[in-house]
């Protein structure tokens, strides 16, 4: 073979090498970016199964825990609506509304493709931030501004900024996956994005909101491909800035739940008693409820002794009414509803579904456990709601439609054949 024609060959090999190279490389770059192919065997007649629909077990357990909220709710609230608004279907109606208008919602994004969220993560954000920034100028109750009056019903802007926290980082770490071990594209943007959300829950105040967003950031950032010796750096800046803030005496709120954890049932000074009611006659009605319970309706606990009690302590009358046994009952639905939405992100069909779903574990899971943990009196007296129980229109809309990003997810995993 002539040299010159040799040449010729060998040039077009190396070209041929370099252009399957370039490609491998661009699809390992983008293979977590880039919308799913939805190769999936489809099977006629099954509407409501993984990988073909609506996941049919799933949607069970979120309605068993939508009527356990609601009658739950009823009976903590219908005392309390009567007496304060003259009308003991005062929260149901209300909560009702709410639940049909996540689960429209719900089922609305369960068909949507959810890689289009790429696109409105920023102003999803950004629009968090608004409505953080509105509430800080509209007239507070009792020293805190968290609601947004809409007429019938209030906003509450940091659940809000939970749900834009899982997009956000969901949309950044697929993004930058390859690029995640860098502290610029990890660490950087974590500072910055829980930084200012944090500030302007700190100007509400809401102190709760501040560690479930923290905790929900570094679970995104983690799963997305954070490495682990970050963990610590971020750790230390939060102790730092907490350290801080407790000695220029601007955790004097905070401060005062915590001076009162662990001596609920010890009277030390008048202050401290009433500092500890809330959390004392939560342990009362755990205390009373026994193995089986008052009966449904007949706890005495919130009759004007624990405050609202339909919204933080609702769990402390689940105990009281339901007993022991009703608690756990509660528990393992919230048990099983979690382990399916592990399920779902552990089998998504890409890096963004896999970090959205786990964006939503995340935020169900701390919320429950937070919320058990300040009933039993295990952590300081905060404001946390549970999810799906607890009354709150902003809450019960935003869980449902992240359960309905959870259900889109799932109708994408692709099946065996």
């Amino acid at each position: 073979m002539a040299p010159q024609k040799r040449m010729m060959l060998k040039a077009d090999v190396n070209r041929i090498y370099d252009e399957e190279v370039y490609s491998e490389q661009k699809i390992r770059e983008e293979k977590f970016f880039v919308r799913p192919t939805r190769q999936r065997k489809m099977k006629k007649g099954k509407l409501f199964s993984v990988g073909m629909g609506l996941d049919l077990p799933f949607c069970i357990i979120i309605l068993v825990l939508l009527i356990i909220g609601m009658i739950m709710m009823f009976s903590a609230s219908y005392a309390y609506a009567y007496y304060n608004q003259g009308d003991s279907y005062y929260y149901l109606v209300r909560q009702l509304i709410f639940a049909v208008i996540g689960v429209g919602i719900m089922f609305v994004l369960s068909f949507f493709n959810y890689n289009k969220l790429h696109k409105v993560a920023p102003v999803v954000l950004a629009i968090s931030y608004l409505c953080l920034l509105v509430v800080l100028v509209l007239p507070g109750s009792e020293g805190v501004k968290r609601w947004i009056p809409l007429g019938i019903f209030n906003v509450q802007p940091s659940e809000i900024a939970k749900f834009a926290i899982i997009l956000f980082f969901s949309h950044w770490c697929s993004k930058y996956y390859n690029k995640m071990q860098f502290a610029r594209y990890s660490v950087l943007p974590g500072i910055i994005v829980f930084g200012s959300t944090a500030l302007l829950l700190f100007l509400e105040p809401h102190y709760s909101g501040i560690v479930i967003i923290g905790i929900l950031s570094v679970v995104m950032l983690y799963i997305g491909g954070m490495q682990t010796k970050y963990l610590g750096i971020g750790l230390g800046l939060i102790v730092g800035v907490v350290l801080i803030l407790a000695v220029t005496n601007s955790l004097s709120y905070a401060m005062s739940r915590l001076d009162g954890w662990g001596q609920a049932l010890e009277y030390t000074t008048d202050e401290m008693w009433w500092t500890t009611y809330q959390t004392r006659n939560s342990l009362y009605a755990i205390g009373s409820g026994g193995l089986f319970g008052k009966g449904l309706g007949k706890s005495l606990q919130k009759l004007g002794y624990i405050p609202e009690s339909q919204n933080d302590m609702i769990f402390s009358i689940i105990c009281e009414e339901l007993g022991l046994f009703g608690a756990i009952f509660v528990i393992i639905v919230f048990g099983v509803m979690l382990w399916r939405i592990a399920h779902v992100a552990q089998n998504a069909p890409d890096l963004f579904g896999t970090l959205l779903v786990s964006g939503v574990f995340a935020h169900i899971a701390i919320q429950v456990v937070l919320n058990i943990a300040v009933v039993t009196n295990f952590i300081p007296n905060t404001g946390v709601s549970l999810p799906f129980i607890s009354y709150g229109g902003t809450s019960e809309i935003i869980l449902l439609a992240e359960i309905g990003l959870v259900l889109n997810v799932s109708s994408k995993i692709r099946l065996e054949s």
